[in-house]
């Protein structure tokens, strides 16, 4: 089972290495969340998450962040290889489960693939 875990090497986890993302990485707007990113030197790529405080009660907040971990786990082919990946979400956040979420991530990003570069 430890094939599919979320090892704490893919999540983005200092202040300077959200810093650096948020200075240099390249956004993309979704409905109610944004995805930053910028490619790192690693052979992987690692996710941070960002839920604003206008999000109330923490329990609310906390299950948005497992959400958005649980699909950056099982779909990593969503995501750009070799980069560092923040998700920002807003108070207009409406992704009630996480087939909606991994829909709203799938839907952005091939929109990206697609568009120019």
């Amino acid at each position: 089972m430890k094939q599919f875990g979320l090892p704490k090497e893919s999540l983005l986890r200092k202040p300077r290495e959200y810093a650096r993302v948020y200075r240099a990485g390249r956004r993309f707007k979704g409905a109610g969340f944004t995805l930053i990113v910028l490619a790192n030197s690693l052979d992987r790529n690692r996710l941070g998450i960002s839920v604003h405080r206008m999000i109330r009660g923490a329990v609310r907040r906390n299950r948005i962040k497992r959400m958005i971990r649980e699909v950056f786990r099982l779909h990593r082919e969503l995501f750009p290889a070799g980069a560092d990946i923040i998700v920002t979400v807003a108070p207009g956040f409406s992704c009630a489960d996480t087939p909606a979420v991994h829909a709203a991530f799938s839907s952005l990003l091939s929109v990206k693939r697609s568009g120019p570069a």
